[in-house]
Parts: structure tokens; C-alpha cells; sequence
């Protein structure tokens, strides 16, 4: 069993749903970030996803376009993500997904570039602008190295596309619940229920459902009706918010990821 499948596993033993936590690797600055993800991994979350800078992070709102910009400012490369994991290998086994764009693997060479995550530390990569059809290579690296393939669904996905997004995922399944970019929103989105059940269908594997998900109350919501629970901007913000006292960020980060993961219990 994969580490992403038995976080998924565990939680669902406990009558939770998994917590999946996001950060812009390296932002907003390699050691800063490092102790932010120990922070989070310290607060009980059950997988980190590790978002990979980029120079044009497309399906990001402001907040997590900004992560990035400061990551790569702060002097972020695809050789130092990689660093970056080996370094949170270190002190935990906690399920990474990287969470890219398809131009920093095919730019890298496909096979070389997720060889090089998986002997890292990386357990699977969500490569948001990749569609299955045009992902066989892909796939093929991450089945040959080991890596489990996270696919998004989105609340427009006709039955027909998520068939074939299920089929081409070993992971777990991005619910994004709502249209557009990344970012915290002040309820959370309808239809989340029916959604989970159109895409039951095709697949046995978790669902998480992300997008506009940052608060406590918000997070129970979500956990009763999906497998896993994705926090992305909220945490983000926790950065953003303390850039003038660096030192504060990581006992911050905890205060806040504490506060979100109680709500995973069902």
C-alpha cells in the first residue's frame, strides 16, 4: 500500500476525513518553509501537498500566484524542490504530492524529471494542466518510478471525461468545488454531495474536494462528505501575513492547521 493510500486508509479507520494541506515549496524562503511544513506536519495533517514554483501558475488565484513569486525570488529551483523533500524525509514520512505545472516536467525530461521526484521522497504528482489524453507518457513514468498520479474533476466534468480522468489517476481524485482559481471563500460551494456521488461512480479510489475551503466550520462540512479535505490559500495566507516576522510563521502555521484538521472529525 502506497503512503497516500494508507493516509486515506488510517483516516477513514478513525471516522475522519484526510487532510491534505498545501504550500508553495520554498516560499518565502527554503528554511522558512521547511519549518512551516514541519509545523503542519507536527499539527496532524495527513498529506502535504508540495506546490512546485512556477513562473505562470495559471490556475492559481493572487495568493498562491504570489507564493510562488516569492519562492522563486527567495531563490526556489526544480533542483532545490527536490532538496526541499529530501530534507522533510528527514524528520517525517508524511504522503508529498507535488502539485505542477506540465512544463516543469516535459522541459526536464519526463522520465528523468519523475525519477528524480520519487527518489526524493515525492509519493505522487498532480500536474494540473495535463489532460489524460495527452498524458501517456506521463502516466507511464509515474507507474515505471512508483508515483501515484493525482487528476482533477471539476464541477463541469461531463460523465464521459471523468470516466476517463478516474481511469488515468492511482492516487486519489481532485474534487475542485468550484469553478475558476484558488482561494479562500466565505461559505462553501453546493453540490458537493452530488458531485462526490457522480464521481463514486467511476472510481474506488478517495475523493478530496479543495477550493475556497478556510475555516474549521467550513473543513466539517467538507469531511462529512468526501474522503479528504484540501486547505491550500488559508495556510498560504498564515505566510503572507507574517512576512515581517519570519520567526513567527511556523508556530503560527501550527496554531491555524490544529485549528482546521479538528475539523476533519466526523
Amino acid at each position: 500500500m502506497s503512503r497516500i493510500a494508507h493516509a486515506f486508509s488510517r483516516a477513514g479507520e478513525q471516522n475522519r476525513a484526510a487532510f491534505v494541506a498545501y504550500l508553495c515549496a520554498g516560499d518565502p524562503s527554503f528554511d522558512t518553509s521547511l519549518e512551516a511544513c514541519r509545523a503542519l506536519i507536527k499539527s496532524g495533517i495527513d498529506v502535504l501537498e508540495l506546490g512546485v514554483p512556477f513562473s505562470d501558475p495559471l490556475a492559481d488565484g493572487l495568493t498562491n500566484q504570489l507564493a510562488a513569486q516569492r519562492a522563486l525570488e527567495g531563490g526556489m529551483t526544480a533542483a532545490r524542490v527536490f532538496e526541499f523533500v529530501r530534507r522533510i524525509r528527514e524528520f517525517s514520512d508524511v504522503p508529498v504530492v507535488f502539485y505542477t505545472y506540465y512544463n516543469l516536467v516535459f522541459s526536464n525530461g519526463i522520465d528523468g524529471y519523475v525519477k528524480a521526484a520519487k527518489a526524493a521522497g515525492v509519493d505522487g504528482m498532480l500536474v494540473l494542466d495535463l489532460p489524460p489524453e495527452e498524458g501517456a507518457e506521463f502516466a507511464a513514468a509515474a507507474a515505471q518510478h512508483g508515483v501515484d498520479t493525482v487528476c482533477i474533476v471539476a464541477p463541469t466534468t461531463p460523465a464521459a471525461r471523468i470516466e476517463k480522468i478516474t481511469a488515468a489517476t492511482t492516487g486519489f481524485i481532485y474534487y475542485v468545488s468550484r469553478e475558476g482559481v484558488t482561494g479562500v471563500r466565505s461559505d462553501v460551494a453546493g453540490g458537493i454531495a452530488e458531485a462526490v456521488a457522480r464521481i463514486r461512480i467511476h472510481t474506488r479510489l478517495p475523493i478530496a474536494v479543495g477550493f475556497g475551503i478556510g475555516s474549521r466550520a467550513q473543513v466539517a462540512q467538507v469531511a462529512a462528505l468526501a474522503d479528504g479535505v484540501v486547505v491550500g490559500s488559508a495556510l498560504v495566507n498564515v505566510i503572507k501575513d507574517n512576512l515581517a516576522t519570519p520567526a513567527r510563521i511556523a508556530a503560527v502555521m501550527e496554531e491555524k492547521a490544529l485549528d482546521l484538521v479538528a475539523g476533519t472529525r466526523r
